[in-house]
């Protein structure tokens, strides 16, 4: 069962100092379970060795009371998995977690580092061999080849060789490191839960176990957390902020606070804004659940057409689900999503969603609308047409797969089947973030990547051999 959006990426979560770290970060892990459904693991210390439990699948289907009480110690990092570098298999599940001559190393990566093939292909000239096919697995080897004289020194030269985005906790024995790259790609946020000390990706598992928000680790800092306190450093070469706006756009949750922002704050004001800028007269705005709802609110805020859910979706649609035979068309979606047709029959509907990949799915979904009866359906999507694969940790498809990078919005609209089709502006996109407009990577709407090294070059130049779009095998 293939659905047309982007893949989370991935969740890392740690704690320092508290008596059940290892249950926290299963309880940290389950709150960020949405950035990440294909593997799960945490590692923790008891000052003196890592206790390591890992496996494929969900949270809650990995953890086990047993396994939990396993994690003993005052310190753990954990990491939810989504691949966006090597297949999705047990040896690539996180933390990475290893002894080597300077005692214990567990590591745990939200990000994609852009050069890792170069450095791996360098690294096994000189001898290392690798595990694993992730790209987080060279910053293990560079640290253990660093001759820095503590383990932070080996962390900061290791991460200055690496290239990209990178959201980082990495447990010694006795200590926690936590690092972010210069530009800030990917979010990571601190707190505190009496005298522990807490990190995650996002602000949502820190409401789950009742600590409390300090603030976000800041682009380009490290931070070294042991029992003589917490200690800040900036050790890589400054560069511009470029956070990912499409983790307002599609993956955080709308109940966290990333990057000095609401998301649900901010998703509401794309809604309103593409209003705005993209007016329809219609009966209803219906949103495709769950990514378009809090945008198709602020639509509907805007432009003063009611709000409706005219499609529901099925929560309970597991991992396993077996298919049935492709006489049943459309299977997939319509496993996931359902009309409520009592609301769409004979009705002008404006449809909302996050964002359009291929195209494939919003072709059902507009489908599924004429079949229940809609008399006019509209396309509004909160975010500007993706033309450019992402190479900074989110999981997207190659450049000539995308609908928008060859056809033309017209085009579109005619292969999905829409009345009309209309995205939020570049420039209304990022004037929801008011003043900080500048602090964005907006690499997926327009190209302009922040780091053009390693994987995008050889990528970019692959677009001309890709197989054609559906757009094409449709006329």
């Amino acid at each position: 069962m293939v659905f047309d959006k982007f893949k989370e990426e991935c969740g890392v979560f740690a704690v320092f100092n508290h008596p059940e770290a290892g249950n926290l970060t299963y309880l940290g892990l389950y709150a960020l379970q949405h950035r990440g459904q294909e593997s799960s693991g945490i590692v923790s210390s008891d000052w003196t060795q890592h206790h390591a439990e890992v496996g494929m699948g969900h949270v809650n289907e990995i953890f086990t009371e047993a396994r939990i009480a396993a994690l003993k110690g005052r310190m753990a990092i954990g990491h939810n998995r989504y691949s966006t570098h090597g297949q999705s298999l047990l040896k690539n599940a996180q933390p990475i977690a290893i002894d080597y001559a300077r005692g214990p190393l567990a590591l745990a990566h939200n990000g994609n580092l852009v050069n890792a093939d170069a450095i791996k292909e360098r690294l096994e000239r000189e001898g290392s061999i690798f595990r694993s096919t992730m790209d987080s697995e060279v910053i293990i080897h560079l640290i253990a080849k660093s001759r820095g004289a503590r383990l932070q020194d080996q962390v900061a030269d290791a991460l200055r060789q690496v290239e990209g985005a990178f959201s980082l906790v990495i447990m010694g024995a006795k200590e926690l490191i936590i690092a972010r790259d210069p530009y800030g790609f990917r979010p990571l946020a601190m707190g505190r839960l009496g005298k522990a000390y807490v990190f995650a990706s996002e602000t949502c598992a820190f409401d789950l176990i009742e600590a409390g928000y300090v603030r976000d680790v800041k682009p380009g800092e490290m931070l070294v957390i042991n029992e003589d306190g917490i200690f800040s450093s900036f050790p890589f070469a400054p560069a511009p902020t470029h956070h990912c706006i499409f983790e307002f756009i599609y993956f955080a949750r709308p109940d966290s606070n990333i990057f000095g922002e609401n998301v649900h704050t901010i998703r509401k004001r794309f809604g309103r804004k593409l209003a705005q800028e993209k007016p329809v007269q219609a009966d209803y705005v219906i949103p495709v659940p769950d990514s378009g709802v809090v945008a198709a609110l602020g639509y509907a805020e805007a432009s003063g057409i009611p709000f409706e859910k005219g499609i529901i979706r099925n929560h309970y649609v597991g991992r396993t689900f077996i298919e049935p035979a492709q006489s049943i068309r459309h299977f997939g979606v319509k496993i996931k999503l359902n009309p409520v047709r009592e609301v769409i029959k004979g009705k002008s509907v404006i449809v909302v969603d996050d964002s359009i990949v291929r195209g494939t799915t919003s072709r059902k979904i507009v489908k599924m609308m004429r079949d229940a009866g809609a008399r006019e359906v509209h396309m509004r999507i909160s975010s500007p047409p993706t033309t450019h694969s992402c190479f900074y940790g989110i999981d997207t498809p190659t450049r000539s797969e995308l609908i928008a990078a060859t056809y033309s919005v017209e085009e579109t609209a005619r292969f999905l089947g829409a009345d009309s089709l209309a995205y939020l502006s570049v420039e209304g996109m990022l004037s929801a973030v008011h003043e900080r407009r500048n602090d964005y990577c907006t690499a997926c709407f327009n190209g302009r990547y922040p780091v053009t090294t390693g994987i995008v070059e050889s990528q970019l130049a692959l677009l001309d051999r890709r197989p054609e779009h559906p757009v094409t095998a449709a006329k």
